[in-house]
């Protein structure tokens, strides 16, 4: 695996049970890139997202991500490793009864963390880099859906991750707040960090063109290197 690379899959194969989803899997992320993830419903892209973060199996071949070997990640490892791993979902996924300041605390606290001035300064710093530090007190009922999705984005930097994964993070909103969110995320990798998004949205990647990657026909596909 090149010291650069953030996800590094070759000839490994992805199981859900025992039945085989993806085989021959072939594909490298660096650090920084902004990549897409796109593929029918069906085609594996959710078991693919899954074995990123040590859900599912990887079997094998090479599979590492965030410098870990997933083929041989033992379990007392998989929360160091999700540590490693932002994750944004298409619903948000925040909790309705506390404030924006207390969502974000309470993952700080499951993490590890436990000063009180580190978590609070932790707080500040990822509301101030998706522009929203005044709805700190705010519940999430009062923020529109695009608020929510950015203050899930700032979920997903807490723990200033090697790695964010979104998946579907556009899928529920219009479209002037789906390009916010685009500009958001892209300016977060344009800072060094790396993300993959998995979308259905072709008219997003037409307007924000960038690697792709394909799960098809069993396999994933990189669209960089192949046709």
């Amino acid at each position: 695996m090149n010291s650069k690379s953030v996800i590094s899959f070759k000839e490994a194969a992805i199981y859900q049970h025992k039945r085989c989803i993806l085989k021959d899997v072939n594909f490298e992320i660096g650090e920084g890139e902004f990549v897409y993830l796109i593929g029918k419903t069906g085609s594996g892209k959710s078991s693919l997202l899954k074995t990123l973060y040590a859900d599912l199996p990887a079997k094998e071949g090479e599979a590492y991500i965030a410098g870990y070997d997933l083929l041989k990640i033992k379990k007392r490892d998989i929360p160091m490793l999700r540590r490693k791993i932002g994750i944004v979902f298409q619903d948000f996924q925040l909790l309705y009864d506390r404030s924006v300041e207390d969502n974000l605390a309470f993952v700080l606290d499951a993490t590890g963390w436990k000063d009180k001035t580190a978590i609070s300064k932790r707080i500040d710093e990822v509301l101030q880099q998706v522009g929203l530090p005044h709805k700190r007190k705010s519940m999430p009922h009062q923020l529109s859906g695009g608020e929510q999705q950015s203050i899930a984005v700032a979920r997903a930097l807490l723990n200033d991750p090697a790695l964010i994964l979104a998946d579907e993070p556009t899928g529920n909103l219009d479209p002037e707040t789906t390009n916010d969110i685009m500009n958001l995320l892209l300016d977060i990798s344009a800072k060094g960090k790396t993300i993959l998004m998995a979308t259905h949205n072709y008219n997003l990647i037409l307007k924000y063109p960038s690697r792709i990657i394909k799960c098809d026909e069993g396999t994933v596909i990189d669209k960089t290197t192949r046709s």
